[in-house]
């Protein structure tokens, strides 16, 4: 029997997943240590999120999905309050270092500002953004002076 092709803009839900847990399956059958888990830090004003953060540690990493804060509420610091609770955690849960990604210049530069080092820069990576790639060590080791 021939394989039957389909080529579109609309898939069956149930079919992309299928694609994704093969993906993720291949992935996790090669990387015989990972144990992701969830991480999140919310900010609320009562019942209303109003600010955050997002990810997963594994194999000694801190990723961080998403960041967010509401604009009435940036530049109070709250970003790095909420990174630095993340990173916090992720040490607790024996991560070495945290890598982060966003698609605007001045976020990367606060993550700049805030630990985190590029370590890969995609210029045109879609329409006019440009994706940054920052990473930073978590409670780095001490050094040793030189004796």
């Amino acid at each position: 029997m021939p394989l039957a092709w389909t080529l579109g803009a609309h898939a069956p839900e149930d079919d992309l997943k299928v694609i994704a847990e093969g993906v993720f399956s291949h992935g996790r059958a090669r990387a015989s240590d990972g144990n992701a888990e969830p991480i999140a830090c919310l900010v609320r004003d009562g019942p209303r999120v109003v600010a955050g953060g997002t990810g997963r540690t594994e194999y000694q990493r801190l990723f961080v999905s998403h960041l967010w804060v509401a604009e009435d509420l940036r530049r109070q610091g709250l970003a790095r309050r909420i990174l630095q609770a993340l990173e916090s955690e992720a040490v607790h849960r024996g991560c070495r270092d945290a890598l982060i990604e966003t698609l605007d210049d001045g976020v990367a530069a606060l993550y700049g500002r805030l630990g985190y080092r590029s370590v890969a820069v995609v210029s045109g990576y879609v329409g006019p953004f440009i994706r940054h790639i920052l990473v930073k060590l978590l409670n780095p080791p001490a050094i040793e002076p030189w004796t």
